[in-house]
């Protein structure tokens, strides 16, 4: 069953282990629930610098990878076949973040000759080995360079739908 973003949102705070993780960032589209879990940062002594913190950060993150591994993989198959949606995992300590398991899904395009000069244009200057990269790093550096407008755009299509939903029912 596809159901909407609230719906598995609850649904997999639900089902989250108590005391796996501080925080939860979920993030969704059409195909994909991205979990992102804050852990607790290693105690560690004052004077330790940053390259120590990050250290200690990712180690943390590597044993919870493997402490949980059975229960996430449980888990993102329970929801998986409940809403149709690859569930990918990643955790956060202090400053490190990774992710472990990510759903790297193919977007068809058609493109105009100047547009697929540009992209063959990356290719040719050593940034992307093939269209697809060079597309995926463009799409990349909007998000980055236009992130304000793009977070700005998402919470108006939020307030559509708010109001779609409200609306008549037929």
């Amino acid at each position: 069953m596809k159901a909407d973003d609230a719906t598995v949102e609850a649904w997999l705070r639900g089902r989250l282990p108590d005391g796996w993780f501080e925080a939860v960032e979920l993030r969704m589209d059409r195909d994909e629930v991205l979990v992102i879990g804050t852990l607790p940062e290693p105690p560690l002594a004052a004077e330790q610098d940053d390259d120590a913190r990050r250290a200690a950060a990712a180690a943390r993150i590597d044993g919870f990878r493997e402490d949980t591994r059975d229960a996430r993989i449980a888990l993102a198959g329970e929801a998986e076949r409940r809403f149709e949606r690859k569930v990918s995992w990643g955790a956060r300590c202090g400053t490190v973040e990774r992710r472990f398991t990510v759903a790297n899904v193919p977007v068809m395009t058609r493109l105009l000759l100047d547009e697929r000069r540009v992209l063959d244009t990356l290719i040719d200057g050593g940034i992307a080995r093939s269209r697809s990269e060079a597309l995926a790093w463009c799409v990349k550096l909007v998000g980055t360079k236009q992130s304000e407008w793009i977070d700005e755009l998402r919470e108006a299509l939020v307030a559509v739908e708010r109001v779609r939903r409200s609306g008549p029912k037929t």
